[in-house]
């Protein structure tokens, strides 16, 4: 264990961001990154708890305490050894991880817990840059072949692990590179693509065959996939976007949120988008709906486009600013978060509904909203107009955030058949196989959209009980 009175001797300290009117003018990573010796020194906070509820808190289960304490002695190479048996990707939750480790960490009773999202960030960086990270392709094949369909977490934690285990595996992505969400989803800002390419150089030395450009449904049909592989994993996602459908949600101006996204990133890959495709918040009075890590993203490239203004709103009540009673340490804080993208400027509202929305030449002019309030019905939360409370909300650019509903059907899912459960997600069995044989399915399309973190932890399960059915003849 670390020094057991470090965090008595030594106070927090965040790395912290770039300033503000430097980081709007590009889409670099906004955070900065400590020294090593304060980040040892940060490490050393790590106190003697007896019980780590940050391995609690973790959906991959890190050894937190662990790592932390080869961190402190300065064995960077142990620490990284340490992280990776627990997290195949520890550079991406090391910056976009909302960290439920931090939220249960003891320190964190007190408000200043562990750093221990950017002390593992600095743990895998300092791996990459010393070359602790390198290939090791596996010792043994087992000669199966296995098929991941969709390379976001979940798929690429799936296929990094049945690679590991001697499984033949070949990782299938609609999108031209692979990445998923991670890539085509999170803005650049957060995670800057290169980091993603660095950790698929080493998948493919170690002999992960990777085919991106193909979507299986469609340029291949999956009873194809079924008839060539040993076993298929479905890592789609849950990309069937929460619509709004009210008046006038036809009028031009009025996009998904990842629809803008993901066309963003691809232009600052160097993707030509045509004039009259392109989506741009420049000179534009912006409304994001939704106030969600979607939404905030959309703020944060709003910004960067050079929007006119943003409003952002939110149809649930405004988060308590600490901990409510009914939401003591050591679970995750549901209070009031501020994101980078916030910091850098927009209007807050919550408890609004839209109504409709307003335009003038068939292009989106305004937004109707109104003020709802939360209340008890028969045992469940109703929401309920307040009287008297609509405006107009101006808006030339509207971004619907809103949340994600279930995986896509059409294509792949109506040609396997797999069943669906009550969420309309893919339904698993404890082995997390589908009702079709030799089908398995992992991260948001089996338990709804969720964290990068817990889609890793998903893959690396789906990959277990994939090479426990090969063992046994699968």
């Amino acid at each position: 264990m670390s020094d057991p009175r470090g965090f008595l001797k030594i106070k927090m300290k965040p790395a912290g961001n770039r300033p503000v009117h430097e980081r709007i003018g590009d889409f670099s990573e906004v955070e900065q990154t400590l020294n090593s010796e304060d980040r040892m020194l940060q490490a050393s906070r790590c106190m003697d708890c007896g019980i780590p509820f940050c391995h609690w808190g973790c959906p991959v289960d890190n050894l937190i305490p662990e790592w932390n304490d080869l961190l402190y002695r300065g064995d960077w190479k142990g620490a990284s050894d340490r992280l990776h048996a627990t997290n195949n990707f520890p550079e991406f939750t090391g910056r976009i991880c909302p960290a439920p480790c931090e939220h249960s960490c003891v320190l964190n009773i007190n408000g200043e817990p562990v750093t221990i999202r950017e002390n593992e960030a600095a743990i895998v960086e300092r791996a990459f840059a010393e070359g602790y990270i390198k290939p090791s392709p596996p010792l043994h094949r087992t000669g199966k072949r296995v098929a991941v369909i969709g390379s976001g977490p979940a798929g690429m934690a799936a296929a990094d692990q049945l690679n590991k285990a001697g499984h033949l595996v070949t990782l299938f992505e609609k999108d031209e590179k692979i990445g998923g969400l991670l890539r085509y989803g999170i803005p650049d800002f957060k995670l800057n693509k290169r980091t993603i390419d660095r950790r698929l150089d080493i998948m493919v030395a170690e002999g992960i065959e990777l085919k991106p450009g193909i979507e299986v449904g469609r340029d291949i049909s999956g009873n194809e996939l079924i008839d060539r592989f040993d076993a298929v994993c479905l890592a789609i996602g849950s990309m069937k976007p929460r619509d709004l459908v009210v008046e006038g949600r036809d009028l031009d101006g009025i996009h998904f949120a990842m629809e803008y996204l993901t066309q963003q990133n691809r232009v600052n890959d160097g993707v030509y988008v045509a004039y009259d495709r392109r989506i741009s918040a420049e000179n534009r009075q912006v409304l994001v709906i939704g106030g969600g890590d979607t939404g905030s993203d959309c703020v944060g490239t709003a910004i960067r486009q050079k929007a006119a203004g943003i409003t952002q709103i939110e149809i649930l009540p405004r988060p308590p600013e600490k901990r409510s009673a009914d939401n003591p340490w050591p679970y995750f804080a549901k209070t009031l978060k501020t994101s980078t993208s916030h910091e850098e400027g927009c209007d807050r509202m919550w408890s609004l509904s839209t109504v409709r929305f307003l335009g003038t030449e068939h292009r989106v002019t305004h937004a109707e909203v109104e003020e709802v309030s939360w209340e008890a019905v028969n045992g469940k939360l109703s929401i309920v107009p307040v009287p008297s409370t609509r405006r107009l909300i101006r808006a030339d650019l509207v971004l619907l955030a809103m949340g994600f509903l279930h995986p896509v059907y059409e294509g792949l899912l109506e040609e396997l058949g797999v069943a669906r459960n009550e969420r309309n997600n893919i339904q698993v069995d404890g082995r997390m196989a589908t009702t079709v044989e030799k089908v398995f399915a992992t991260g948001d399309a089996v338990s709804g959209a969720s964290l990068v973190v817990t889609a890793i932890a998903s893959g690396r399960r789906v990959a277990e009980r994939i090479n426990t059915f090969l063992q046994k003849g699968g």
